[in-house]
């Protein structure tokens, strides 16, 4: 028996361990399907950039390698969890993956392919990031072999690629980056259900994230005025690649996706267009059928919870998008949720590190 199990081994579960650890309560374990630390990282895009310096990249007790006014690549990021997770030797049990969460009295039940653990308590970190979606747009009777369909999520680099008129679906950090990187070597169109917001990388020779954290923006809580104003807004594109590009005409921009029949894309001003290739930057969106608790997941299958704590006792979710701030689904924000959480855990009926949960 567990006093916590932590599902998901991205930065919310490794940062959640830590601060586990830190406070004495040992007797934990980290859950996940992938075979290495850090192995969503890896399987991304290969030029992927983050936007974060190095220093608004890494979780606490730990920097990363390098200058802290560098920006991290895909590769370093999944390195530095995994040394992380060594360094300060977090429990944790890999190429596990959790099919059901049931709970039984105080015990939460958690089945696995091979194993049932089980835990006094149980906090989900599988994150935001967990099945890519793709609107229904796509017109299945008039599929074209030709026409080759990508969710960003699985986008490694051009070569993979059909050649010939690409379109991105999806206005958000990711999709820009493909944008830019596809424009060198074909032509690149870019739609968009609303207007692009720019911010520069770094302002007087400072990161932006600098910026939003001195304007009280980055770690502003949903309870307050800035972050329910922020929180209003749709996320900027940071750097200026894809601005330059538009104007140069690199990149094309159509409104939104009405509807996909074979090569034929028609936009919602009623333009259309034919392409060879068509990659989803559409996001993603919840995967919580794992949780077989009545009353822990709404309608639309989102977790139901206040900060991360769920209406069901013991149980709780770390890394979700504003789960409390900005920051709470980035590198630098999830470590304020971690603490968070792990007061609330230590706090419960009167407990400290020192008495078993």
């Amino acid at each position: 028996m567990y006093d916590v199990i932590i599902i998901g081994a991205g930065q919310a579960g490794i940062v959640m361990s830590y601060q586990l650890k830190l406070k004495g309560i040992d007797n934990h374990l980290i859950i996940d399907a992938q075979k290495r630390i850090g192995d969503p990282w890896r399987s991304r895009y290969k030029s992927l950039v983050l936007f974060t310096t190095k220093s608004y990249s890494a979780l606490p007790g730990m920097q990363i390698k390098g200058d802290p006014n560098s920006y991290p690549t895909k590769n370093e990021m999944a390195d530095y969890l995994e040394d992380y997770v060594s360094y300060f030797d977090l429990p944790h049990r890999m190429n596990t993956l959790v099919t059901r969460i049931e709970k039984e009295n105080d015990t939460f039940n958690i089945f696995t392919e091979k194993e049932q653990f089980q835990s006094r308590r149980v906090i989900v970190a599988s994150g935001a990031f967990q099945k890519p979606y793709i609107p229904p747009v796509i017109k299945s009777e008039n599929i074209n072999t030709l026409v080759s369909h990508v969710h960003s999520s699985l986008y490694t680099e051009p070569k993979e690629l059909n050649k010939g008129t690409t379109l991105i679906v999806g206005g958000g950090n990711s999709g820009s980056q493909i944008a830019v990187e596809l424009s060198k070597d074909r032509e690149v169109v870019l739609a968009i259900s609303h207007k692009l917001k720019f911010l520069p990388l770094e302002i007087f020779r400072k990161s932006i994230f600098h910026w939003l954290e001195k304007l009280q923006l980055l770690y502003a809580g949903t309870d307050t005025i800035r972050g329910r104003i922020f929180q209003k807004r749709n996320d900027p594109i940071f750097g200026k690649e894809l601005k330059q590009a538009i104007k140069s005409k690199d990149v094309k921009v159509r409104p939104r996706v009405t509807e996909v029949a074979g090569k034929k894309v028609t936009f919602s001003d009623g333009s259309s267009l034919e392409v060879n290739q068509i990659i989803w930057a559409t996001g993603f969106v919840p995967a919580y059928e794992m949780i077989h608790i009545d009353g822990a997941i709404d309608k639309k299958g989102k977790p139901i919870h206040n900060r991360g704590i769920s209406p069901i006792d013991g149980l709780y979710y770390i890394g979700l998008p504003w789960q409390h701030s900005r920051g709470s689904a980035l590198v630098c924000g999830v470590g304020r949720d971690a603490m968070f959480l792990t007061d609330i855990i230590l706090n419960y009926r009167n407990l400290d590190s020192k008495t078993s949960i």
